[in-house]
């Protein structure tokens, strides 16, 4: 689901990870369920029974900073020498050709005949698997012409940015239900996957049935990043020192120096104070009355509002970053990158890219510069699930041999970090699409960069481990800031009930509705006043009937 934010970094961006963040794309087209017999989508409750039980995994590979099964990373400061298996045998052994469809952000990558990483994965799986990447720009409209045609594969990634508008019917015509093979006990015989986080596979409950397979992220995308140095220099030399808005506003002030072209913030805050303030990621539920409270109508959210309107007015913002849209995203992160402000908005995943990232950009443009994962601040403060997966994989209907097998595939490519199917999926064959460094780290050769762009990864994946050849305190400070975001993470209780009105217009054109209000009037072009008229709209474009269905859903799962 996108952050409710006038910041212009939607989900797409907060989720994908490699080689940076891009803007969010327009919606795909919506499709009916197939068939007319699919069952309708109807308020439900997302039970604990169908979800499997989660572990942590290293396969052997043990992690420099540990990891948690509540989803807290684990943390590598260089790559195991000898990766160990983490499947034994060949998972697709005397099975037919699998095949599959999914979405990737990479340049084509090399085909089968061609690519040694795609021949190597294929002689551990001892199968075949004919494996299609669509460009993310045309997997929309390729997934819409799939189901026209009834020609969907054995596994695909449903679109991020939605594709039918009867998810339980569509799920029910078409895909593999997988409470069978995965729920409680059950994953153990795929123990890649039970490192999946509990709340990850809450998102492909429908109905009363587990479908699908998360492409997990990290949980939360952060609070962006802030310079420590700046900090510092200010009296600030840890983020506790930061008792609560008021504090964080006076800060902002003393950071602020147009004389030195230097500002408090890049772009966007909001996120930030509506976290440091206790506001809800999108909903809040009364656990005495059940009662489902958005996100807009909290003190805490209008608080940070209020909050962001004062920075701007105290000419806090670098000018003109406030309106800059996600196709600008790189311009003015490279801003921040270059020195401009002091704290900017962005997911976690591009911190430690090697490269281009925050940490070797920022240290190649001066050594002093300090960047470091911003955590929320103040007593109330709360962390978002903002960042739980970049989507689902799901399995076309077949009978339980063939599932098990599409499964095992799954839980192959979900191979933990360091593991031997890990470092073919993502570095190819030693020699040939990788070489070694001075450290033991392995580092892609031109052809390797053109192998290891088949999209695996988007088949399955678990929380991705932190890890960097540059910078070992880089990842110190990634795995500190995960330790203590997981704990504060939000209750979000539209991860438990299902609403089929939030399920269709959440994610679109409520969040635009939101986003673009809450920009005019954190910039100014509208009064403090019009918040309340925000509000009103936004529950009357959907989000009151979705209270409805949420609230439906759980006394439905009193009963």
């Amino acid at each position: 689901m996108p952050p409710p934010t006038e910041s212009p970094i939607g989900r797409r961006a907060l989720l994908r990870t490699g080689a940076g963040l891009t803007a969010a794309l327009a919606a795909g087209p919506l499709l009916t369920a197939c068939g007319d017999g699919g069952t309708a989508a109807r308020p439900g409750i997302r039970s604990e029974k169908l979800l499997p039980s989660t572990t942590v995994r290293n396969a052997g590979v043990e992690p420099d900073l540990p990891g948690t099964a509540e989803g807290v990373p684990p943390g590598f400061f260089r790559y195991p020498a000898k990766p160990r298996r983490s499947v034994e045998g060949r998972p697709l052994a005397g099975a037919e050709p699998v095949s599959a469809v999914m979405e990737t952000f990479a340049p084509p990558p090399a085909g089968r005949d061609r690519n040694a990483a795609w021949q190597a994965i294929e002689r551990r799986l001892g199968g075949t698997v004919d494996l299609t990447a669509v460009p993310a720009d045309d997997y929309p409209s390729k997934f819409s012409t799939m189901i026209a045609a009834n020609h969907l594969p054995d596994l695909f990634m449903y679109p991020e940015t939605g594709g039918v508008d009867n998810m339980a019917g569509f799920l029910d015509a078409t895909c593999a239900d997988l409470t069978p093979f995965l729920a409680g006990d059950r994953i153990r015989r795929y123990p890649n996957l039970a490192a999946v986080p509990k709340d990850a596979w809450r998102k492909a409950v429908y109905n009363g049935k587990l479908y699908g397979i998360p492409i997990t992220r990290g949980i939360t995308g952060g609070a962006g990043f802030y310079r420590h140095d700046l900090f510092a220099e200010a009296g600030v030399t840890d983020l506790d020192q930061i008792t609560g808005l008021d504090r964080f506003v006076e800060l902002c002030k003393e950071l602020t120096r147009p004389a030195e072209d230097r500002y408090a913030i890049m772009a966007s805050v909001t996120n930030l104070l509506a976290m440091s303030a206790g506001a809800p990621y999108l909903w809040r539920m009364d656990t005495r009355t059940g009662r489902f409270t958005a996100d807009l109508e909290t003190d805490e959210y209008r608080f940070a509002v209020e909050t962001a309107r004062k920075l701007q007015q105290a000419g806090c913002f670098y000018p003109g970053s406030l309106g800059m849209s996600g196709a600008q995203k790189a311009r003015y992160t490279d801003m921040f990158k270059n020195g401009k402000a002091a704290y900017v908005y962005d997911g976690m995943p591009p911190y430690l890219t090697p490269g281009t990232g925050y940490v070797a950009t920022m240290a190649a443009v001066d050594k002093k510069y300090d960047p470091r994962p911003m955590v929320p601040f103040g007593p109330g403060a709360v962390a978002w699930t903002d960042n739980l997966s970049l989507s689902t994989t799901f399995v076309k209907k077949a009978p339980a041999a063939r599932v098990e097998q599409l499964l095992a595939l799954a839980d192959f490519v979900a191979a933990p970090f360091g593991s031997e199917e890990y470092t073919l999926i993502n570095y190819g064959v030693g020699g040939t699409d990788f070489t070694r460094d001075g450290k033991g780290n392995p580092v892609l050769t031109e052809r390797g960069t053109q192998d290891v762009a088949a999209p695996w990864k988007m088949l399955a994946s678990t929380v991705p481990a932190v890890f960097s050849a540059e910078s070992a305190a880089g990842v110190r400070h990634v795995h500190a800031a995960y330790t203590k975001l997981i704990p504060m993470l939000a209750p979000d209780p539209a991860l438990t009930v299902f609403s089929p009105t939030w399920e269709a217009k959440g994610t679109g054109s409520l969040h635009t509705l939101k986003q673009d209000g809450l920009k005019d009037i954190v910039s100014g072009r509208e009064p403090m006043s019009a918040y309340d008229d925000l509000v009103k709209e936004y529950l009357a474009r959907g989000a009151e009937k979705a209270r409805a269905e949420f609230e439906e859903a759980l006394q439905k799962g009193k009963r």
